[in-house]
Order: C-alpha cells, then structure tokens, then sequence
C-alpha cells in the first residue's frame, strides 16, 4: 500500500508527463515541417523590410536597363550591315572619313569628339565585322547582366560605350530619341553599381541616393517634355473606340505627363504614386503601338520612385538578395554598421560628383523646357548625358505610306505593264496584312519608310538608293523585307514609288478580309532602271547595285 507522499509523487510525475506531451504537441504544431509552412514562416518576415533603402531597386534596375539594352544590341547585329556596314545604304564607313575631312583629315580628339565611337581606334578593311562585333558583345554582357541581376561599373560603361559608338555613326537610322534616351540612362546606370564587385547586395557599396534620384529627375524631364508610326493589332481597335475615349485619352494624357511627374517631389507614398501611373501609362501605349523600345524604355527610370519595401514582393522567400537586405537592415537597426572605409568614402565623393555634372548639365534642358521654342530630342553636350525628349512635336491627320513596285516589262509607260508589290517586315502595305506586333523590337527601316512618306524622295536620298538595290534583287536590302514578288525569277526591269494615303477599315463595314482602305496619291519617284541610275549612284559615291 502506497504512502501519501508516495501517492503524491506519483501524480506530480503524472502531471509532468502530460505538460511534457502538451508542450511537445504545442511545439510541433507551431514549428514548420515543410516547405510550404517555411516558404509563408519567411513571408512574415518580410514584412520587416524597412522604406528608404534601395537595394532591391538596384537589382530591378540593373536588370531592366540590360533588357533594353539586349534588344537593342540584337536590333543592331540584325540589321546594321544592310544599313550602315560596307554595303549598307549610308555606309558608316563613308560618314567617318566624311568627319574626318571635317575636323582636319586626322584622327584625334577632336574627331572622337565629333563622334565618339571606338570604331575611330579599329580597322575599317571590315566593318561589317567590327559591327557584328560591338554588337555582339554588348549582346554578351547585358545578357549576363539580365540573368543574374548584378553588375559593376566596368560591365555597365562598356554597354554605354559600346552603344554609343553605334549611335555616333548610325546617321539617320540611329536619330530617334530613345538612341539619347539609352545613352542617358545607361549613364546613369554606371553609378549604380560597385566598382569591382559582382555580388547583388554588396555590403560595403549602398546604392546611393542621388543616383537613384538622378533616375527620377530622368523620368520627370521624360515626361514633361512629351507631347505612332508603325501599328499593331490594337491600334486598330483603339481607332475605332468612340469619341468620348479619345477625348478622355487626351485628358489623361496630358494629366501623367504634366501634373503626375510632380508628385515625385511630394514624399515616399506620392512618388510611388507617379511611378505606378508612368509604368501604366507606359503600358497602355505598349499596348497600342509599335513604338519600339521607347516605352519599355521609359517604364526603367519610373522604377526608381520605389524602394525595397515596395518591391520586396518581386524577389523570392528565403536565401538570396531579399534576405541580406534584411540582414543588412538589421545590423544597421542594431547599431553595427562598418565604419566607412576609404574607398567607401571616395565613392561618396563620386556620388556627389555625378549629382553636380546631372545639375549642371540639366540648365540648357530646363531652360528649353520653359522656351516657347523648345527642341525636342536634343542632345547638348556629345556625349549625350543629358537630353531633352519628346515623341512627336507634331502629328499629321492622315497616314501616307510609300509603297514600292517593281515590273517585268520594258515599258513603264505601258497601260498594260504589270506593277507588283514588295512588302515590308512591319509597315503598311498589304490591304489584308494584320498589323504586326514586334515592341520592344525594332526595323528601322519600316519606321524611316514612314518619316519618307510625308517627305519627297529628294529629301530621302536613301528611298532610291533601296530602289536601285532592288533592281538588283540584291539580298541584304532584301532581307529587310517580306516578300520580294521578284524572288526565283528575273530582275525587275524597272523600280517606282507610290504615294498612297491609308486608313483602318471600319468593323464589319469594310470591305471583308481587308485592315485597310488606301487611296493613291499619286508618283513618290517616277520608274527608274539600273541605266538611268548610274550617274545618280555616282555623284554620291554608291556603288552601283550590278557591280
């Protein structure tokens, strides 16, 4: 028989044991035993992601600018050589010795001033080969830049001077604004990054507040500048949409592109808020035409309105860039942060630096800005760090297209020749063709066909230099196109220019099957054959297409 104070022991234990399975059950309950539990366990943390740092926007950033910058390299590699290589239709080549004579005859700093490119310093027996070279590697790098997310300022200049030693001898191909605008924001991009270091969160290099600030004086200068040449499928739709749409476009339009920029002076919240409305408004447009890459383009610099608490939901729980910020975050909190090194230091000195040269070279943008006769797309200094920019000044009413016909016939004046039609990667041309949808890519072909039309051809010299190109069924100017009427049979014997005014068919009201109606305007260049070329191909040094 058990004592009371053996009973009383034994209860104790018993108690014990089931407070120990209680807690043990409690425990397991509350600790994570898989993924899933892990992955939302993580979540919560996140939710400690302090405001006013950037280290997740510079990874965001870096990455967009390598995007632009890769479509933009492969753009290059795809068509420089029919454009402006050793055959193309206004050679580099020429334009360089052509600046040469200009500054002198000899290649010094006063000819890389006038068209900073490093094709000055390589040898031009094979351009095609240095083109395709530039833009490969620029390939090369902003690709490695976009798949990891990281970069310094050595990977970041030499995109920027690669690309601007293409847009220096692009000529006319190159004189878009969104060539600047890559410049600027390239630039600007340099001084994001660490020297050396190729880590995505490198501890001793905070990205710096006047960069990212430099980014939003880019977006607001964008934008406040502002005011489609090549459809897509939308545009179509978008054009039918009743009066009350377009006039609440217009509305909206100049409400983000005047009013909205402000609010990036207004605090953290009113800043996001500009840069929510930009990226939308950049989409929309994405949405409805073809504009290249100028509004992918223009979405890079909106970024920089948020920080890494407003973008901590882009990047993945667990280990990785999320979670050295926040380690980084709560050393800082702790009161442990490094003691500044020298070369942090300097670093500082240089952050500084680029906030003085932004400043200075932003008092001839501001002043065009405020000027009743302001420029747009303008570059100040060669170097095109800061720009002014805008789309279009002014629009016209009406679409005119250059559509190009070839004939077998010897006669062009025969009633009874038959004219057919080339057609064009992208462009108007084909009454049954859908509008095409290639944003961010870009011809540069299609979209100079466009700037011709409301031009005469002595104005675009280039339009007949195609035409005798044409006449030789030549294959580098025909690779820039759709379909050649002419391919596997005989040459053309003559080559002419049509003036035609476009516009969309209505839904269900059109003729059936066809996106448009055209009316002629009448002759863009009168019928021209190889003969009657030849003295014109000569006076400007084009080699003659038979040759």
């Amino acid at each position: 028989m058990a004592t009371p104070n053996e009973s009383s022991e034994s209860t104790l234990r018993k108690r014990r044991v089931e407070t120990s399975k209680t807690t043990t059950t409690h425990s397991d309950e509350n600790t994570p035993n898989n993924e899933e539990d892990t992955c939302k366990a993580k979540k919560k943390e996140l939710v400690t992601l302090q405001t006013g740092t950037y280290w997740l926007t510079r990874i965001v950033l870096l990455r967009s600018i390598a995007f632009i910058y890769f479509i933009a390299f492969t753009v290059a590699y795809n068509q420089n050589k029919q454009l402006i290589g050793e055959r193309g239709l206004l050679p580099c080549k020429d334009y360089l010795l052509s600046v040469k004579r200009y500054v002198g005859g000899k290649i010094d700093m006063s000819a890389f001033a006038y068209t900073p490119s490093i094709l000055w310093f390589l040898d031009w027996t094979d351009m095609d080969a240095n083109l395709d070279g530039i833009a490969l590697v620029g390939m090369a790098l902003s690709g490695f830049v976009l798949l990891t997310g990281t970069a310094n300022m050595i990977i970041m200049a030499m995109l920027w001077v690669l690309y601007h030693s293409l847009v220096s001898v692009g000529q006319i191909w190159y004189s878009f604004g969104w060539e600047s605008q890559l410049l600027e924001t390239g630039f600007l991009g340099i001084f994001l990054c660490p020297v050396w270091s190729l880590s995505q969160v490198p501890s001793r290099c905070p990205p710096s507040l006047i960069s990212i600030w430099t980014f939003r004086w880019l977006i607001v200068r964008i934008m406040l500048g502002a005011t489609q040449p090549v459809p897509n499928p939308m545009s179509y739709y978008m054009h039918q949409s009743p009066w009350w749409f377009h006039r609440f476009e217009v509305l909206s339009n100049h409400f983000i592109e005047l009013i909205v920029p402000l609010f990036t002076f207004l605090g953290r919240r009113m800043c996001m808020v500009n840069g929510t409305l930009q990226i939308l408004f950049q989409v929309t447009l994405i949405v409805s035409g073809n504009l290249s890459f100028l509004n992918w383009l223009t979405i890079v610099p909106s970024l920089a309105c948020f920080d890494d608490a407003s973008l901590g939901f882009l990047f993945s729980c667990g280990r990785g860039a999320k979670q050295a910020v926040l380690d980084l975050q709560a050393e800082e909190a702790a009161g442990r942060t490094p003691k500044p090194t020298r070369g942090m230091l300097i670093r500082r000195v240089v952050n500084v630096a680029l906030g003085f040269l932004i400043g200075y070279l932003s008092v001839p943008v501001v002043l065009n800005l405020l000027s009743s006769k302001q420029v747009m797309n303008t570059s100040f200094d060669p170097l095109r760090i800061v720009n002014t920019y805008g789309a279009f000044g002014s629009i016209t009413k009406e679409r005119t297209e250059v559509i190009l016909q070839g004939t077998l016939n010897a006669d062009p004046k025969d009633p009874e020749a038959v004219w057919e039609e080339y057609q064009f990667l992208c462009k108007p041309g084909d009454l049954t063709r859908r509008p095409c949808l290639i944003s961010p890519y870009h011809y540069r072909l299609d979209w100079l066909m466009w700037f011709a039309a409301f031009q005469t051809y002595e104005q675009s010299e280039w339009v007949i230099h195609i035409a005798g190109r044409l006449l030789a069924n030549d294959t580098s100017i025909l690779s820039l196109m759709e379909y050649n009427p002419f391919q596997g049979r005989d040459n053309p014997r003559w080559v002419r220019g049509e003036h035609f005014k476009y516009r969309f068919t209505l839904p269900g009201k059109g003729p059936q099957g066809k996106w448009w109606v055209r009316k002629r305007i009448g002759a863009y260049f009168p019928a021209v054959d190889l003969v009657a070329l030849r003295g014109y191909f000569k006076s400007r040094n084009w080699p003659h297409p038979d040759l």
